[in-house]
């Protein structure tokens, strides 16, 4: 226990890491602006949340074909349960009775998604650049303060916050930036495939419950038939 507290007394210098993640931060900030800053913010908080749950979807979606299958299309009122994409799909599939206008309308949440991503994938791209060198910013100003009259005990707390705050930018880009950006394209390939699969899966349903399926000149596709 007292090697951990003397390890950690070391090697955690708050001077030094405030230089390092405050300025990264600050860096990141400037370069990328605040709305893309702020969407990417929003991203890493969103990995603390639940993902999207396909089988909850199914259920909820395999609710919307039984209605639709047990009175029809004209009586059948959206399933909502608390997605705003599918929720939505649902008010279209209603209103519209159009199969292939699901397909625009998931493709037009897709972009949305897939470029918030991408954004915010950017940002930290960019953090990982800056966090080194801020680490390198950092030792400068360690070995800034060393005192002129280069004593030892002057030498030895410049040096060691010159390499704590060198260990900090590489820890910073390697451990925190780089893997966070990891996280929000895995997380954000994983739902696309999900929200496709149940997609897919409703548009067989509502075919399957309703089999009067017929095109309709400029209505953009299939049509549910009256």
């Amino acid at each position: 226990m007292e090697n951990l507290v003397t390890l950690i007394d070391h090697w955690f210098d708050p001077v030094s890491l405030g230089i390092v993640l405050g300025g990264t931060l600050l860096a990141t900030l400037l370069r990328c602006g605040f709305a893309e800053s702020r969407l990417a913010a929003a991203k890493v908080a969103a990995l603390l949340a639940r993902p999207f749950d396909p089988a909850k979807a199914r259920v909820e979606m395999a609710r919307q074909i039984r209605i639709i299958s047990d009175k029809g299309i004209h009586g059948a009122t959206p399933v909502q349960f608390g997605d705003g994409e599918f929720d939505h799909l649902t008010d279209v599939l209603i209103s519209r009775r159009s199969i292939d206008t699901l397909h625009a309308e998931h493709e037009s949440y897709k972009r949305q998604r897939t470029e918030a991503a991408q954004t915010a994938m950017t940002v930290l791209g960019h953090a990982a650049e800056l966090a080194p060198v801020l680490g390198l910013a950092g030792t400068l100003v360690a070995l800034g303060t060393m005192p002129s009259d280069a004593s030892e005990g002057g030498m030895t707390a410049a040096i060691a916050m010159a390499v704590v705050t060198t260990l900090y930018g590489l820890a910073a880009a390697n451990f925190l930036f780089g893997p966070l950006s990891s996280a929000i394209l895995r997380r954000s390939a994983r739902e696309e495939r999900d929200r496709q699969a149940v997609l897919d899966w409703l548009e067989q349903g509502v075919r399957t419950s309703t089999p009067h399926v017929k095109p309709v000149p400029g209505a953009g596709g299939l049509r549910i038939a009256s």
